[in-house]
């Protein structure tokens, strides 16, 4: 009698998650954002959930949740019920370095349902409008004869853009005071407002800065140049040679989010990919769109396993951790 109703208790539990994902979405959804308003990962949030919105019928609200280098955000994804209305995403950063550097109460990928890769992105190295160097070679010697007196900000702890920055200031050999703050935005508005003297920023903030004269840039961190703004060189051309760091941005759910829901949300982020106005938004922020057969669930998972595996490391061999 016992066995007879663990079994219909197990049907009628099958039937119940069935219908929940044949049902899916039946109302709005929350994609948290664990890094501040105005930065790229709050960006590609909002076009992602406008863009996904056509094919799921709901619409996507962009939550930020930030702190700890993201990590807050990425946790309140990992303890959210998995039934498909708490979505996050997420980047290099957060969850991949924050792993190596933060001791987290969750694991990044036990905890988590991979959905969908985005696209990726080098970073620029720019400084304020009044820095007398004229190409990265004079800014790197500006920055060595005044490492006591400048400043470099970045996202927060763990970030990319933290990174990236302690990797640049050990590729030229020097170090200076890094500033923390809550997001990019944050970071790039005390650039303009030169409250800080250098940074590593994504293009997608720091270009209409440069169009509109309020900030210098010296070098995109890729091998090649971006096609929408060909006027900056490489660090290869620019005199820093072999500096590449690019990172991106992908789609997670809480771990035991039922496989059909994650299908329905993977079906959104390709045909958002795949759709040109999104396309073309993504582009001119000089995002790199993943292939179509790196849009699967199961590429993210292992093209995330094989980050870790690659800098968790790099990170810890630069003793970069939390202060």
């Amino acid at each position: 009698m016992r066995k007879l109703f663990v079994a219909v208790a197990c049907a009628a539990l099958v039937q119940s998650v069935s219908a929940s994902a044949q049902s899916y979405p039946s109302r709005p959804i929350t994609m948290v954002v664990p890094l501040g308003v105005g930065g790229s990962t709050d960006v590609i949030a909002r076009l992602m959930a406008e863009g996904m919105r056509p094919s799921l019928g709901q619409p996507i609200i962009v939550e930020n949740i930030t702190g700890a280098g993201g990590t807050i955000g990425v946790g309140r994804v990992a303890h959210a019920t998995p039934d498909g209305y708490t979505i996050g995403i997420g980047q290099w950063g957060t969850n991949v370095a924050s792993g190596a550097i933060y001791p987290l109460q969750y694991d990044l990928i036990k905890d988590f349902e991979p959905v969908a890769l985005i696209a990726t992105q080098p970073f620029l190295i720019v400084a304020k409008k009044s820095a007398p160097a004229n190409d990265l070679k004079e800014l790197i010697s500006w920055l060595k004869a005044n490492s006591d007196k400048v400043s470099q900000g970045n996202s927060g702890i763990g970030t990319p853009s933290h990174v990236g920055g302690i990797l640049f200031q050990n590729a030229i050999g020097t170090h200076f005071t890094m500033v923390p703050y809550r997001g990019a935005g944050q970071s790039l508005q005390d650039l303009v407002g030169e409250q800080i003297d250098v940074m590593l920023d994504t293009p997608a903030l720091s270009l209409p800065q440069l169009r509109a004269g309020t900030i210098k840039a010296y070098a995109v961190t890729a091998k090649n140049r971006l096609a929408i703004a060909p006027e900056i060189p490489t660090t290869d051309e620019a005199g820093l040679p072999g500096f590449y760091f690019s990172f991106w941005h992908a789609l997670w759910v809480p771990k035991g989010t039922p496989k059909a829901i994650i299908a329905k949300l993977n079906d959104a982020v390709v045909k958002a990919l795949a759709e040109p106005a999104t396309r073309s938004k993504l582009v001119n922020l000089a995002q790199e769109i993943f292939p179509r057969d790196q849009q699967t669930p199961e590429a993210l998972g292992a093209f995330q396993k094989a980050e870790i595996e690659k800098w968790w490391p790099i990170i810890k061999a630069a003793d970069i951790k939390v202060q």
